[in-house]
């Protein structure tokens, strides 16, 4: 893949990542309407209390999984096939980014401790990390699918 390849995925991706994150900031506005103030993190394995890196994280594996497949079918020119490679792609987005999440999370809750934040700053954050997944796996969806000419040869 040519520099300006890359470039023309960076930016679709950059995109990507800006709409999602304010789609779904402003969709959690509605889940989370009710709250004057959210935990960023408690400290407990299960518990029954919202709090803005659990609905982060929810929020963030299903857009992975469902995005992944979205910008594969949104893919014109030659593409990877669906099963397997497609397949274990999203799989592997979404183990990664419970991943990568769970562990900011715990890491979080043992320096930081429970920590309230506004509505708004909850949104804020929800929808940087969405905005951050969606712009990666568009872009590493669509790098490892789109085959180029490049790869013909």
């Amino acid at each position: 893949m040519n520099s300006e390849q890359k470039s023309k995925l960076l930016k679709g991706a950059a995109l990507t990542g800006v709409i999602n994150a304010v789609i779904n900031g402003g969709i959690q506005y509605f889940f989370l309407k009710g709250h004057s103030s959210i935990p960023i993190s408690v400290d407990s394995i299960t518990n029954t209390t919202e709090t803005v890196l659990g609905t982060a994280v929810m929020l963030a594996i299903t857009l992975s999984m469902i995005l992944t497949l979205v910008a594969y079918f949104g893919i014109k020119g030659k593409k990877a096939a669906l099963f397997p490679t497609t397949f274990l792609l999203t799989l592997k987005h979404g183990f990664v980014t419970f991943g990568i999440l769970t562990s900011l999370a715990v890491v979080w809750q043992k320096y930081m401790g429970t920590v309230e934040v506004s509505l708004v700053a909850a949104l804020i954050i929800i929808g940087v990390i969405a905005g951050l997944v969606s712009g990666f796996v568009n872009y590493f969806t669509l790098k490892e699918s789109v085959i180029s000419e490049e790869q013909n040869r």
